[in-house]
């Protein structure tokens, strides 16, 4: 009768640790993939941006070098238009991270660096453990603890 009891015992404890299992990895499907989606809704957040930018930018651009250029014109001074040279680096460097490549790049760069220089990836004292996390917490409510007295 007891090795019965045992037996069925056995099953349903086998059970329970594949159900706790099986909601354990749905719970990190989960986790995954809100992940996921809060990383894409930041990243069109930093793209909207730089869009949104690039509108303002424009403007001040044309506006600065048709100042300029008819300054230069007007006062015959060819130096008054040097400034629309880098202006220019900066507004092309805006078009391109708003509507051109730029973004491809750098992710084939960050793969690049993920894969060849590894190390300079890694978090000074190394990835926090349970063990470290939980000391810190442990220390914290003891100090809490002893300033409520």
């Amino acid at each position: 009768m007891g090795f019965l009891l045992s037996k069925s015992m056995d099953a349903n404890l086998k059970k329970q640790q594949e159900f706790m299992l099986h909601n354990a990895r749905l719970q990190m499907e989960r986790q995954i993939l809100m992940q996921n989606q809060m990383r894409e809704r930041q990243m069109a957040m930093q793209i909207a941006w730089s869009r949104e930018f690039l509108k303002y930018y424009s403007t001040f651009f044309t506006l600065a070098t048709l100042g300029l250029t008819v300054g230069a014109i007007k006062r015959k001074k060819p130096g008054l238009f040097v400034p629309v040279v880098p202006l220019s680096f900066v507004l092309a460097y805006q078009m391109d991270m708003a509507y051109g490549t730029l973004i491809y790049r750098m992710r084939g760069e960050a793969e690049s660096i993920m894969v060849s220089e590894h190390d300079r990836l890694d978090l000074p004292h190394g990835t926090p453990t349970f063990d470290s996390i939980e000391k810190v917490r442990r220390a914290k409510s003891n100090l809490s603890s002893l300033l409520e007295k």
